[in-house]
């Protein structure tokens, strides 16, 4: 079996591509990447692959039999399209599975809504393809919340809208592992699953952040326009908008989803209590 990897440059495909060549040998996964220099460190065949040119992406997917889809960063809009590129490449060359990378969230009624939206569209895409398909929805990533540290400590606390919201979080390399078995195992096949550990609030988050680095952050919440005009200061109209709607989706219980991983990954998700200790 050959397995391609889009993104592979960045971290998420990054990680998949490393767990998956764990499993069937780094000489049957491809890396494709707009920029192949940026993920020849990979130790992988590394082949052109830019979503906004499908004849390009034919000729890279020749050869391939299982294709893992991750979703990309552009406008919603432009999202739904740029994939579609990659899901009519893929037929045309012959692949026989699709693995897609989505995401869980608020469908309706926030800023982060319409990504939400565009990914259901393209899972939509993925399932009436005709090949064989799987798809995860992702939690949400943690390591931004460890990158954040310093900035957590200079203000003493963590500050968004998600409120008593829990949380379903997960890491790249949990998602990684997971991916790599649905890429490589027809089980999954036909399988949409919710991709997390256990869901947590923000005070938790704050509980394990100070065990892991000794601080003594509090949680503070604030109101969703409140907190969306502190991004929007801190990170421009975009950003700062789509942020605070990810906390308001965490508010409003949209991250807080029965968790499949275990079916997806044969094995539980990492612990919080091992992942934290883990940065000691």
């Amino acid at each position: 079996m050959k397995i391609a990897v889009t993104a592979a440059s960045g971290q998420l495909g990054a990680a998949i591509v490393k767990a998956t060549a764990e499993v069937v040998s780094s000489e049957n996964v491809v890396a494709l990447a707009r920029t192949p220099s940026k993920a020849e460190h990979l130790g992988v065949e590394v082949r052109l692959g830019d979503y906004d040119d499908r004849d390009q992406l034919t000729a890279s997917l020749q050869g391939i039999d299982a294709l893992l889809i991750v979703s990309g960063m552009d406008a919603p809009e432009k999202r739904i399209e740029q994939h579609r590129n990659v899901i009519e490449a893929a037929k045309s060359a012959g692949v026989k599975k699709l693995v897609y990378t989505s995401v869980q969230g608020a469908e309706e009624g926030t800023a982060f809504s319409p990504v939400i939206q565009s990914n259901r569209q393209t899972e939509q895409d993925v399932r009436e393809s005709g090949l064989e398909w799987a798809i995860g929805r992702n939690g949400i990533y943690i390591e931004p919340d460890i990158e954040y540290i310093e900035s957590y400590k200079k203000l003493g606390k963590i500050i968004n809208c998600a409120g008593d919201g829990r949380c379903g979080y997960t890491t790249r390399s949990e998602l990684a592992y997971a991916y790599a078995r649905m890429l490589t195992e027809d089980k999954h096949n036909g399988e949409t699953y919710n991709l997390h550990g256990e869901a947590l609030t923000q005070y938790q988050l704050a509980d394990y952040l100070n065990s892991a680095f000794k601080t003594t952050l509090t949680y503070q919440p604030m109101s969703v326009e409140d907190y969306r005009l502190e991004r929007i200061a801190e990170l421009g109209d975009f950003i700062g908008t789509v942020i605070a709607g990810i906390y308001q989706g965490i508010q409003e219980g949209k991250a807080d989803n029965p968790s499949h991983y275990a079916k997806a990954a044969s094995r539980a998700h990492q612990s919080w209590d091992d992942y934290f200790a883990s940065l000691n």
